[in-house]
């Protein structure tokens, strides 16, 4: 007996596990992001968002966000319930031990010799051990699997992550430009209450006609009824921002995009392979392809017999005083056997589910990393045309002042007509509007470009 066990603990520990070992599939990498390939040494994924994200204000609410918002705690939540289950997995590789104890009375068989039944009280005191000798490997891809899964939900805390530090700063973002053109709007609403007391004079005079008071109190009113819809912009943001931060609802403090946010868009965006290092998202994809191909093994050990060594150590005693008594010592070992029969055909078909499984989650990797390269590669392009808007709009804003100020000109000398004042000042006012968007959607391509290469998760240095 004894040369059983050791031949089959020897064959436990030499076993193979059965299934196919991971190996990352082989996909079509683009050699670089754009037309030209990347020669840049780092990305401005490397960079913590505190570097990215240079404006103080922005980063004590992004600071904030990590610590308290409620998905981000979810999230958390989700990866301790990973690792207990990874826990309690690993512990079935090793053997079982249990103690048990008990007190029974009966009736035994008849004794013969005594000339009737005997009844009586036995009491047992023993220690069991039972290991399950992973021949086929079954334990070991159950753990794999689990590992795969811990690590999954870890990537999916830093997808949470990477989400949580953009829509945190796309809403400071907003908040800034709505600021701006509520600023716009009462300057112009301003300036048109200046110039329609200007024409009401000038009508009491005879110089214009009441065409022209009216056409005054109509931009009047117009720049007027702007204002209480960006106010509702704001309140909106507002307590979207404070959603993110794990807030009641609130106001915030803040400045103008033109000279509040600062950020450093100029550092190179990296190399494409380091997509598949860095962007939680993929990384998560995975891990979910990891355990999948762990569970086609999981599937194909349980068509062979499961080998347990058992054995146990104790004291059975009609007497509690004879019960630890070198007398009463029991003991025993052996080996158990267990090939399913009738669920022979149901495993085979949990073996073509864990395929098909597996199938699903190569499907679903692929499509991530297909997705990855398509969110870098509309980020860039976003981020060089709207750059280039940008631009063009400063360029309209500056023609537009002039042209506002000489048909202002004109106009009080008498060389214009009222409605070439009208019209400019229409211009202007929605060119400053426009310039501010265009602000934002700069800024937001870059946000878009750090998010999509997977950056803001780094938690190794401090903001």
């Amino acid at each position: 007996m004894r040369g059983l066990l050791v031949s089959v603990a020897a064959m436990a520990l030499s076993a193979c596990a059965l299934g196919p070992d991971y190996a990352r599939p082989d996909i079509d990498v683009p050699a670089s992001f754009g037309e030209a390939p990347s020669t840049a040494p780092g990305s401005i994924a490397d960079q913590g968002w505190w570097d990215l994200y240079r404006d103080p204000e922005l980063k004590r609410l992004i600071a904030t966000a990590v610590e308290n918002n409620l998905d981000l705690r979810a999230a958390v939540a989700r990866v301790d319930q990973a690792r207990a289950v990874l826990g309690s997995t690993g512990l079935t590789l090793l053997p079982q031990i249990g103690i048990t104890g008990g007190v029974e009375r009966g009736k035994s068989a008849v004794d013969a010799s005594a000339g009737g039944d005997r009844i009586g009280t036995t009491r047992t005191a023993r220690v069991g051990l039972s290991w399950e000798l992973d021949l086929w490997g079954r334990l070991r891809r159950e753990d794999e699997a689990a590992s795969a899964e811990l690590l999954g939900a870890e990537y999916a805390r830093r997808g949470v992550l990477v989400s949580l530090v953009s829509d945190v700063a796309t809403a400071w973002f907003r908040l800034e430009s709505l600021e701006e053109q509520l600023q716009v709007t009462r300057a112009t609403l301003n300036t048109r209450e200046e110039f329609l007391k200007l024409t009401r004079a000038q009508s009491d005079r005879g110089v214009v006609s009441g065409l022209d008071v009216a056409s005054a109190e109509a931009q009047l009113a117009q720049a007027r009824a702007n204002i209480p819809d960006f106010e509702r912009q704001v309140a909106l943001t507002e307590h979207a921002l404070s959603l993110l931060l794990g807030r009641n609802p609130g106001s915030f403090t803040h400045g103008t995009l033109a000279t509040a946010s600062t950020m450093n868009p100029e550092v190179p965006s990296g190399l494409p392979s380091k997509l598949l290092e860095r962007r939680p998202d993929i990384l998560q994809a995975e891990q979910g392809l990891v355990a999948a191909n762990a569970r086609v093994g999981v599937a194909k050990a349980a068509l062979f017999p499961s080998i347990s060594l058992t054995g146990g150590y104790g004291s059975l005693s009609g007497d509690m005083a004879d019960l630890f008594t070198r007398g009463a010592e029991t003991w025993s070992i052996g080996v158990d056997l267990l090939q399913p029969l009738l669920d022979a055909d149901r495993n085979l078909y949990r073996v073509d589910l864990a395929d098909a499984r597996k199938a699903e989650a190569l499907a679903l990797y692929e499509r991530a990393v297909r997705n990855g390269f398509r969110e870098v590669a509309d980020a860039l392009v976003a981020r060089q045309k709207l750059a280039e808007v940008e631009v063009s709009q400063n360029q309209l804003v500056e023609a537009q002042q002039r042209a506002e100020e000489i048909a202002t000109a004109r106009y009080k000398v008498g060389y214009s007509s009222y409605f070439d004042v009208i019209n400019a000042d229409r211009d202007l006012f929605n060119a400053k509007l426009a310039r501010a968007s265009a602000r934002l959607s700069a800024r937001l391509s870059t946000v878009d470009l750090y998010r999509a290469l997977g950056g803001g998760w780094v938690e190794q240095a401090s903001p």
